[in-house]
């Protein structure tokens, strides 16, 4: 699965990869992620190393969720990434019924409230790091055989750079497979395939909540402004700010935005988890000329609403100015 195609697969029973570049964009995909699970009143556990569950807690508090409230009322669990694979690693094996009791229960508990589960988890990428990359596709595959039998959302976290001066082709396809979605480009693809002729993508997930259009909004600005010329830029914003509070008010989901660039113009990319039939979308205030889309229209050249399997993309195209 393409990285553009991808970007609303966590959902319920997804299994999804997500290649970084950087903590920084690990801490802005993920906290959103979390975010709009708390949001939705799901139950979230992360297990990360101790760096990145700083980040992901400050993400939140960014986002306006208060962590140490979903702690207390047991919605979010932080765990320690390296002391959990030390439950079920024996030596140069995994160990499946030490697997199944520590994480298999783990999400059981966790699912007995009745609520829907998100999981982060980065325990494959220290195996990887520690160069055990049968072991990490062999957990890959324990996760899967744990989410035939429970329902969940899984999101797996690989720095891009390790894999790439690391791992083969076969090994990164390998991971690839195991996997319902893939977010972020391939390690190993080359350059000029990995936005499918965009020059750069940049992707950021945020929570559906009123707050979270103005932030996605300053996310597309500090994108471009660098980059492109102020008009095109503040054309881009208006329209994530369109597409993004339709994804709060009307979809009332969380949403992810993606800027993809090149040489023609931008294309501003909303996701959002709830599917929309014709008929609502015919009524909706979103095409009037005052609201969403006939805002939209209006500075993009073209747009198009595409269906997915756990919800929808709306994407808008923006010229480059040709003086």
């Amino acid at each position: 699965m393409s990285a553009g195609s991808s970007q609303l697969a966590v959902g319920a029973g997804g299994h999804v990869v997500q290649f970084y570049g950087g903590d920084r964009e690990l801490a802005a995909s993920v906290g959103g992620y979390l975010a709009g699970g708390i949001t939705a009143g799901d139950s979230v556990v992360v297990v990360a190393t101790h760096p990145h569950r700083l980040a992901f807690e400050a993400e939140l508090r960014a986002a306006g969720v208060d962590a140490g409230a979903a702690e207390a009322s047991g919605r979010l669990l932080l765990l320690d990434a390296a002391d959990r694979l030390q439950g079920f690693l024996d030596g140069g094996r995994l160990d499946h019924d030490r697997f199944e009791a520590a994480v298999g229960g783990l999400v059981r508990q966790v699912a007995s409230a009745g609520r829907l589960v998100r999981i982060y988890a980065e325990m494959v990428a220290l195996l990887w790091d520690a160069g055990q990359v049968t072991l990490a596709l062999e957990l890959e595959e324990l996760w899967n055989d744990l989410g035939s039998r429970s329902r969940f959302s899984l999101l797996c976290g690989y720095p891009a750079g390790l894999l790439a001066d690391e791992a083969s082709p076969a090994e990164v396809g390998g991971v690839c497979r195991l996997h319902t979605g893939v977010i972020g480009p391939q390690p190993g693809q080359p350059e000029e395939k990995k936005i499918s002729g965009a020059e750069a993508e940049d992707v950021r997930s945020f929570p559906g909540v009123r707050e979270a259009v103005r932030a996605a909004r300053h996310f597309v600005t500090g994108v471009l402004r660098p980059r492109r010329d102020q008009a095109l830029a503040q054309d881009a914003a208006i329209a994530t700010a369109e597409l993004a509070a339709n994804a709060v008010l009307h979809a009332g989901s969380a949403f992810t935005v993606a800027v993809s660039q090149s040489p023609a113009g931008v294309r501003i990319s909303v996701w959002d988890a709830t599917p929309m039939q014709s008929a609502d979308w015919n009524r909706s205030p979103m095409t009037s000329p005052e609201h969403g889309l006939g805002v939209v229209s209006a500075v993009a050249s073209r747009w198009a609403v595409e269906p997915l399997p756990d919800g929808k993309v709306v994407w808008a195209e923006l010229p480059a100015s040709t003086t």
